[in-house]
């Protein structure tokens, strides 16, 4: 599912000495089963963003379109439950919005609220568990017994059991440790790829948007500064460190490296075996091939 911001613009209390500007003249384009990454300091924007892709939030200005919905001031939409079953927001420490007594009615409970048949349901199930790497075991427990870690993967199954065609992802690793962080991310990235879902990830690591993401967009102000495929983006050190923000470690690193041997390894999305390759060649014969 495709999404396009045309123009958008978002004031939170219009017409009252509150009056605050959060997104200015915003324009781009996310095509269908992309995963794009959005970044930015905190005050950027992003927030409000993300709240426009389901109808939290209706522009000020300008048109969102969802797929074949469509956002615009003072329209109503009368469809918008049906937008909001298609976008699945993981907000950050989604595991707070559980309630039911058991995992099994927490993820009963969105797909009934839209009227979906309970045998519908019920056949998802196991396969919802599978995709967050939870055993069946868990439906009969109540899901404040489980781990934190297992409290967040019953949440996103929730969001899951919808069957999005958009997943969003809002700082969706904050509070995991490094190893917590990492099994997440790559369980996000599969299911990315799996059920090619256009994914959206906001996030203020550089590491994962230039590991998981195909597109990035980076927000200032309100507005968007910078777009384009992470290795072109995310390497442009002194544009990025005007707004607050760092290079990627291992762009850094690579810095560093042209510094002390007088030799630049350009990168162009190399993992890390293929840059300790190109390491490798440039202290052996002096030059990397690009």
């Amino acid at each position: 599912m495709e999404i396009t911001f045309e123009h958008v613009s978002h004031i939170y209390q219009p017409n009252t000495p509150f009056a605050f500007h959060a997104l200015k003249d915003l324009s781009f384009h996310i095509p269908s089963g992309s995963y794009t990454a959005i970044i930015g300091h905190t005050g950027s924007g992003k927030s409000t963003l993300i709240q426009h892709l389901n109808g939290l939030l209706i522009p000020t200005e300008g048109r969102v379109k969802v797929g074949d919905f469509q956002l615009e001031p003072g329209k109503k939409n009368k469809h918008m439950k049906d937008l909001r079953k298609h976008v699945g927001v993981v907000f950050q420490y989604p595991e707070h919005q559980l309630f039911e007594e058991t995992v099994k009615k927490d993820l009963m409970f969105g797909p009934l609220n839209f009227g979906t048949a309970e045998t519908t349901i019920e056949k998802r199930i196991p396969e919802i568990l599978e995709a967050v790497q939870l055993p069946e075991e868990v439906l009969d427990r109540s899901p404040f017994d489980l781990s934190g870690g297992q409290m967040r993967r019953v949440a996103i199954a929730g969001i899951l059991m919808m069957d999005p065609n958009v997943l969003v992802l809002d700082e969706p690793t904050a509070g995991l440790d490094p190893g917590g962080r990492r099994e997440m991310m790559d369980m996000f990235y599969n299911l990315h790829k799996e059920k090619e879902m256009t994914t959206i990830l906001v996030t203020h690591s550089m590491e994962d948007a230039m590991k998981y993401a195909d597109y990035v967009l980076i927000m200032n102000e309100g507005r968007l500064y910078m777009e384009g495929q992470p290795e072109e983006v995310l390497i442009q050190k002194k544009k990025l460190e005007a707004v607050g923000l760092d290079v990627p470690e291992m762009v850094e690193f690579l810095s560093m490296f042209e510094e002390k041997f007088g030799t630049k390894i350009p990168f162009h999305g190399q993992n890390i075996k293929e840059l300790a390759s190109d390491m490798l060649r440039v202290m052996k014969w002096g030059k990397c091939d690009e």
